[in-house]
């Protein structure tokens, strides 16, 4: 499968299964909420309390999962990815990613002082998912 046909597919929904690695090298699967920008890169917010922050920072490799609302088309998008530095401050780099984040996904938010306070109270990361290859199932 074409990546781009892949990324196109994703960016239909921002929702969809995460997977990392443990470290007993079976697969960890978590629901999230994803967004992708022109350039193809996909961006996760996750907190660093969380098993795929720690499977990341072992282990760079993941994947995607995104299926159709009637579920018999899906991609899976497999790459590495990095990890921003941890939300410390209301007013750092990483928050203002998280929030270009947010307002992708959800719109404006009603109080963005206190959405930037939660991204540093909960020490989220930006994921960074690169693509590198797709499988799965689309018409055509």
């Amino acid at each position: 499968m074409e990546l781009d046909s892949a990324l196109t597919f994703a960016r239909s929904t921002h929702a969809s299964v995460f997977v990392t690695i443990k470290s007993s090298g079976r697969p960890q699967l978590s629901n999230v909420s994803h967004t992708i920008d022109d350039a193809g890169l996909i961006r996760i917010s996750i907190a660093t309390d969380r098993a795929k922050y720690r499977n990341l920072l072992r282990e760079p490799w993941s994947a995607l999962h995104i299926t159709s609302p009637d579920f018999w088309r899906y991609v899976v998008i497999e790459g590495t990815t990095e990890l921003s530095a941890p939300a410390a401050d209301a007013h750092d780099a990483t928050v203002d990613e998280l929030v270009e984040y947010y307002r992708s996904v959800s719109g404006e938010h009603p109080d963005w002082d206190e959405y930037r306070q939660a991204m540093v109270d909960q020490v989220r990361v930006v994921a960074r998912f690169h693509p590198e290859r797709a499988y799965g199932q689309l018409p055509g």
